[in-house]
């Protein structure tokens, strides 16, 4: 490919300058507050060191391959995720909208926690929290009541929403190299120096070794249960931003004669390290944070919410220069937070700036603006938790998981595009895919992640989320989860303007435009 065309496809769409920045970028949307507050909890559950091996396995035939998949998919066919996918085959357009409105509904959560977290930031100096971090929590900060809807905003966390979506609209502005780029470039090495901060800092602390005893202790009957590898599959599908367009998205912005698969390799290791490191860091605190209580760790191991804003927090007060490892962990879920939500919000951008030929700022804040307003009336009010709690796990679940498993079956089947994909990968790539890698995406990981989405619906099914209202799951739960499939196939018959879907722009040789259509 000529680099008129390249600097072409840069000034149209925009581009990450070089292969560095764009690892920085994937890296940045793949390690997110998942990677800190969900894989320590998981890995514990679920076998302790043991846990080690499924993970492996999961991230190399199933993490890894379905990477390679989505690089696929936006390298070759050079657009956002519906337009990608249409390019492919048309008929196949929608599950590219249903993972826009997957992205849509993450945004406007996910800006929330973030939000928190800068507050907890500036907390973390003088303890705001006192000596009940829970009823601080729950109470003085969210003023959260008893589930259900109600209007009244919470000033508390309205102004640092604000603030965060202020910066993620601006740096959706400023473009792919020059706002996306720039941003991972800045905060991905201070992400990874803060963090092993926190990490060096928690391992100095009294109980530290007993934490990570406790984490790392194998239990190797744990590997005979398959709920233990259904735990693995799960969690490195989460973890690595695959299956939802951000990897697509964001792997259309790339140079034609990037090694996009050795990239991807780069992408994988790198999120399970940040991973593993995390796990360290957070079980030698609750170790310290155990022994100062008096009790064991399992008596204080949590993930997700409660290890962020009630664990910590009581670490924080306990520790010696507790203000450190406050400010090191909040602004670590900060940056993460940040960059993962801009590869969220990315993948909405990049499709109505495709289907409408908009320029890049008006698609932004045609996103950005009332993306913030929805994100500010749901998630700044006395409620905002429960809500977020309920669209969090049906979207994860019934969203991600399912459209992943629908889009392999649908690739590998249906449409037959493995060898294509495959084929385009190999002309640049390190990692040589072939036969392995198509039984892999066609038959193993739809299989895995078929199995943990079927345990996570007959779960749903026989009781209630949380114990929440009916109403509720029906409407935040349920009924966003199929809302979206709904708009998203009602999207794909918006027609595009004359040529798009037929022309891939730069193909490297005839399979790159006929293939599929």
């Amino acid at each position: 490919m000529s680099d008129q065309v390249h600097e072409h496809e840069a000034r149209t769409r925009g581009a990450f300058t070089n292969r560095r920045v764009f690892i920085l970028a994937a890296i940045g949307s793949a390690v997110g507050l998942g990677n800190i507050w969900r894989f320590p909890y998981v890995a514990y559950e679920n076998g302790g060191g043991a846990f080690i091996i499924p993970y492996l396995v999961a991230l190399l035939t199933a993490g890894i391959p379905f990477l390679f998949l989505d690089y696929a998919l936006g390298h070759r066919h050079r657009g956002s995720a519906p337009l990608s996918f249409a390019r492919l085959r048309r008929g196949t357009e929608g599950l590219g909208w249903w993972q826009v409105g997957i992205c849509f509904l993450i945004a406007v959560y996910y800006a929330a926690v973030i939000a928190w977290a800068v507050r907890y930031t500036f907390f973390s100096f003088n303890e705001a929290w006192g000596d009940d971090p829970e009823g601080f929590f729950f109470g003085d900060f969210l003023q959260a009541g008893d589930p259900g809807v109600d209007a009244n905003l919470v000033a508390g966390v309205l102004v640092p929403l604000v603030i965060v979506w202020v910066a993620v609209i601006a740096i959706m502005v400023a473009g792919v190299q020059k706002g996306i780029g720039a941003t991972a470039a800045v905060f991905i090495p201070i992400l990874i120096v803060a963090f092993a901060a926190l990490v060096v800092r928690s391992l100095f602390l009294p109980g530290a070794a007993e934490g990570l005893d406790t984490l790392f202790t194998p239990n190797w009957a744990a590997l005979g249960e398959p709920g233990v590898w259904a735990a693995a599959f799960g969690q490195i599908f989460f973890s690595l931003s695959i299956g939802f367009g951000i990897m697509i998205t964001y792997a259309s912005y790339v140079h034609r004669d990037t090694d996009m698969t050795g990239s991807g390799a780069v992408v994988g290791f790198a999120n399970s390290g940040f991973e593993l490191l995390a796990g360290i860091g957070v079980f030698a605190a609750l170790g310290f944070m155990a022994q100062a209580q008096g009790v064991a760790v399992d008596e204080v191991a949590s993930n997700g919410i409660g290890l962020a804003f009630i664990a910590f927090p009581t670490i924080i007060s306990e520790a010696p220069a507790g203000a450190i490892i406050g400010v090191l962990f909040f602004g670590s879920l900060v940056i993460a937070g940040l960059t993962s939500l801009v590869s969220v919000i990315e993948v909405v951008i990049s499709a109505v700036r495709d289907k409408f030929e908009m320029t890049r700022q008006g698609a932004a804040l045609a996103v950005g603006v009332p993306s913030a307003v929805i994100s500010l009336l749901f998630f700044s009010t006395t409620s905002g938790i429960y809500v977020l709690d309920i669209v969090d796990h049906f979207i994860n679940q019934f969203g991600i998981l399912l459209v992943a498993v629908v889009s392999m079956v649908v690739l590998a089947w249906v449409v037959r595009a493995l060898p294509a994909l495959a084929d385009h990968l190999n002309h640049h790539g390190t990692v040589p895919l072939g036969g392995w890698w198509r039984a892999l995406i066609a038959v193993v990981a739809p299989l895995a992640l078929g199995y943990v989405l079927v345990d996570a619906f007959r779960t749903d099914l026989g009781e209630p989320y949380s114990g929440y209202p009916s109403w509720m799951l029906n409407v935040f739960g349920w009924g966003m989860a199929a809302a979206v499939i709904v708009l998203a196939f009602a999207a794909a018959r918006v027609k595009w303007r004359p040529g798009t879907t037929m022309e891939t722009t730069g193909a490297l040789d005839d399979r790159t435009t006929t293939g599929g259509n």
